[in-house]
């Protein structure tokens, strides 16, 4: 916890990071964890395990309304998201009473954290520029029947349950990737709006388990959400006037950067 030790300039500072991830976020609709989370461990020098569970709580909260509006336009497949759910909160309750039960040793669960968090990050920035190359296909593509893959799609939730638990990283760009190779026939709106809706109970779940055992700052947490709700509706308004490909090609070096800043603190 740093709470304690916030200063003005701190707080501010903070509200900064938030507002620059919002405008990504509202600008490509990924980057909440997969950005954040570095940003709290090598900028601000939180605690991996406080960085993890304070940005699980923050991307909940600042993908709740991008959830809410995908319900209401109908960009939802449950039976996907069924299936996904299945096998990603189960894995969150597992890592979750895992990291209960490891909680006295904070250092070996940061050690823990920062080498998954490098590998999720370099996936990341790999899948940001494709995940596009990847929907245009399948726009092009002939419409085909809806067939179900259960099986591959829990399996990919358990995984992914474990990785956005340890390191709140993968529920956005990942998410998008793989749900686009597992379901070429689907649209890119239901793609994306069933894996913004899907974040939402999985990161939140994960978050309220990092609270449980005190690895939330809720200083931290106030400021980045401070400065993140403008960002995303800024963010959302500057999409119709920056290519997007230029977009997701800056997030892409980011999201790299990032895991090189990660990777040489493990």
């Amino acid at each position: 916890m740093i709470s304690e030790l916030l200063s003005i300039e701190t707080v501010a500072l903070l509200a900064a990071a938030g507002f620059i991830v919002g405008l990504l976020v509202g600008m490509t609709g990924v980057g909440a964890g997969a950005l954040m989370t570095p940003m709290l461990i090598s900028g601000f020098g939180i605690a991996p395990a406080v960085a993890v569970g304070t940005d699980l709580l923050f991307a909940a909260m600042t993908k709740s309304g991008g959830a809410w509006r995908h319900h209401r336009l109908g960009h939802v497949n449950w039976n996907i998201l069924g299936a996904l759910a299945a096998g990603s909160i189960t894995a969150a309750l597992l890592t979750l009473a895992a990291l209960y039960y490891l909680a006295p040793g904070q250092v070996e669960i940061g050690k823990l954290i920062r080498p998954v968090l490098a590998v999720t990050l370099i996936i990341s920035a790999i899948a940001v520029p494709v995940i596009p190359l990847i929907i245009g296909r399948t726009l092009k593509a002939p419409t085909r029947p809806l067939q179900m893959r259960p099986l591959a799609t829990m399996s990919f939730g358990l995984v992914l349950g474990v990785v956005v638990t340890l390191t709140s990283v993968g529920a956005g760009a990942i998410g998008v990737a793989v749900l686009t190779l597992l379901y070429p026939m689907l649209r890119a709106r239901h793609i994306v709006g069933t894996d913004i809706v899907h974040a939402v109970p999985l990161t939140l779940l994960s978050g309220l388990g990092h609270m449980s055992v005190g690895n939330i700052d809720f200083a931290v947490l106030g400021a980045l959400l401070f400065g993140s709700l403008p960002g995303i509706m800024i963010g959302s308004r500057l999409t119709s006037s920056i290519p997007d490909w230029l977009l997701r090609l800056v997030l892409s070096a980011v999201l790299a950067w990032a895991a090189y800043l990660v990777a040489t603190k493990i």
